[in-house]
């Protein structure tokens, strides 16, 4: 898988160049290829990154970045506070929520975690 990796992701890049007259007709869905292309570079990206990590660090380091992942919850407030329609501001809202959930859950593993190194006392 790793030595097509490259290849894929370079063959997925191509409709990327595909119309030089994207101003004129249809930027939107070229603007939708870009972004699907930046998902799929995400997905194979987080998949090498992941399955390098030992499984003793795995735990760790996803709590870790759990708690750190404070800015999803900036991101969820911007998006709940633009005055759009209603179904924004609800989705908006339930964002805020879940990201307040994750890094809420992120500081508990990680210190649930860190209790289990302290020296216990006799």
């Amino acid at each position: 898988m790793q030595k097509y990796a490259l290849p894929l992701l370079l063959l997925l890049a191509l409709p990327l160049y595909g119309n030089p007259d994207a101003a004129t007709q249809g930027a939107s869905s070229d603007v939708l290829v870009l972004l699907l292309f930046v998902l799929v570079i995400a997905i194979f990206l987080g998949v090498e990154v992941i399955s390098k990590v030992p499984s003793l660090l795995h735990t760790p380091l996803m709590s870790g970045s759990n708690a750190i992942s404070g800015i999803t919850i900036l991101g969820a407030i911007i998006a709940a506070s633009q005055e759009h329609d209603t179904l924004s501001s609800a989705l908006g809202g339930v964002a805020v929520a879940l990201a307040m959930i994750n890094v809420a859950g992120g500081y508990l593993v990680t210190d649930r975690m860190l209790q289990m190194f302290k020296k216990k006392d006799k």
